[in-house]
């Protein structure tokens, strides 16, 4: 650190276990570039660099490409709501499995008792087990047999905290970008679009495996009953549909 509250890009890598090749390309790139020169040309980043650096750190820490770092941070991601939306998804994990314990204890009596254990119990563990919503499950169903479904679930599972910011933050605003885009009458082909639906495929690929199959069902669930897959009984289904058709001309684009 220097004498006026700045960071030379040296020091900066070393505080924060980063290569100065690094900060070059973030720089290069646009994601984080210092806010001062020295009068030799010298990156000198300030206190409010460092912020955005955090930020950048702990967005990658969560799994997030460079690319959807920067529409984070673009449209209002900072340091403080991803501490809560992490947060959150924690304790939500911890209440979970505080009542999946509940839940097994109870079926454990059940089976330990002399008689057949409860329809009801048995029902209460399957539920608490499968972590998808009746109504989305049965969406998935008709599209996907049981051994993919327990892929999505396995997956979801293995991302532990991560899952809630990918699936509740990060993708609806993916949706929320594209559909902006579509109503203003972007090109499905402009680079912006193209971007968007690239890093929704990413996000697909954590939840699939890359099983081609398994994607294409959960798209085909959305477009058959986008209301239950969202869990908002007012989705429409034409709109779903539309912005699905247009994100694909996006895909099917050349480079």
């Amino acid at each position: 650190m220097t004498t006026s509250g700045t960071w030379k890009v040296g020091p900066l890598a070393e505080a924060s276990g980063l290569t100065v090749r690094t900060l070059h390309h973030w720089d290069a790139i646009g994601l984080l570039s210092p806010s001062r020169r020295t009068s030799g040309g010298h990156r000198e980043y300030t206190e409010q660099d460092l912020v955005r650096l955090y930020q950048v750190l702990a967005l990658r820490g969560l799994g997030l490409g460079l690319d959807t770092i920067a529409v984070c941070l673009d449209v209002g991601v900072d340091a403080e709501r991803l501490v809560e939306d992490h947060l959150a998804g924690v304790e939500a994990s911890i209440a979970a499995l505080g009542a999946l314990r509940e839940r097994l204890v109870r079926l454990g009596r059940a089976l330990a008792s002399d008689g057949p254990a409860p329809a009801a119990a048995l029902l209460d563990a399957l539920r608490a087990l499968g972590g998808t919503g009746p109504e989305s499950l049965e969406a998935l169903g008709r599209h996907l047999d049981g051994g993919r479904i327990e892929v999505l679930r396995a997956r979801a599972a293995a991302l532990g905290p991560s899952a809630h910011y990918l699936l509740d933050v990060e993708w609806p605003e993916l949706y929320r970008r594209a559909e902006r885009c579509r109503a203003a009458g972007v090109p499905a082909t402009d680079q912006r679009v193209r971007r968007l639906a690239a890093r929704m495929d990413e996000l697909s690929a954590l939840f699939t495996g890359g099983d081609a199959g398994i994607s294409a069902g959960v798209r085909a669930a959305w477009a058959d009953d986008p209301a239950a897959m969202s869990g908002d009984p007012g989705a429409p289904g034409d709109d779903w549909r539309e912005l699905a058709a247009y994100l694909d001309r996006a895909r099917d684009a050349p480079a």
